[in-house]
């Protein structure tokens, strides 16, 4: 593949989009995880460098005002950022998926840059409500504040190229994945080889 396909995934905080990503990685070659740079504090889980590039305040500024990012937004009072420098390296020689909120998702197409983005629904707001609360890493009010921008961030499903709603886990990473498959087989991005193709037909 000469040059990869940049897939964008946003979802309402809660709906499973890292599990979901994660279950896409685990199972597909040739696409590579963005990794965010983000101001918010590292989680007992979490390890820098491979959920995020966890930086200060400074640092990000610095990154932002030389034009480092191809896209950045603030979520509940912390940055999330994703590196132009690594998203174009990776986009060199293989597929990149960047699991971004909507702000950033709305940035990457004002940009003009292509991509290719799947917006996750919860299957009702119940379930949303029940899997934030399992998470047990945000307090009370970080829980209600994420809840009260949950059915904003959902209504923007209509600015994507495909939704796929998360009732199943097993079930969500499947449909994803048939869409990076579907998308991998476009003609468009092809033609190369199937011009190479008929070049072995005899002449008309």
């Amino acid at each position: 593949m000469a040059q990869g396909i940049l897939f964008v995934i946003s979802a309402p905080s809660g709906t499973g989009k890292s599990s979901v990503a994660k279950g896409l990685l685990a199972s597909l070659p040739g696409i590579e995880f963005s990794v965010s740079h983000t101001t918010r504090p590292m989680r007992a889980s979490e390890a820098d460098g491979r959920e995020y590039h966890f930086v200060d305040d400074a640092r990000f500024d610095a990154i932002a005002a030389a034009g480092g990012f191809l896209e950045w937004a603030e979520v509940f009072g912390h940055r999330y950022g994703t590196s132009r420098e690594a998203a174009e390296t990776a986009l060199a020689t293989r597929d990149l998926l960047l699991d971004i909120d909507v702000q950033g998702a709305r940035q990457v197409r004002e940009s003009g840059i292509a991509a290719v983005s799947v917006f996750l629904l919860p299957p009702d707001y119940g379930t949303l409500e029940r899997r934030l609360r399992s998470r047990a890493s945000d307090d009370e009010a970080q829980i209600v504040r994420r809840l009260a921008l949950a059915r904003r961030e959902a209504e923007e499903y209509r600015h994507y190229d495909y939704l796929v709603i998360n009732d199943r886990l097993e079930r969500a990473i499947e449909e994803l994945r048939s869409i990076v498959a579907a998308e991998r087989r476009r003609a468009a991005r092809l033609a190369a080889q199937a011009e190479s193709i008929l070049g072995t037909f005899p002449a008309p």
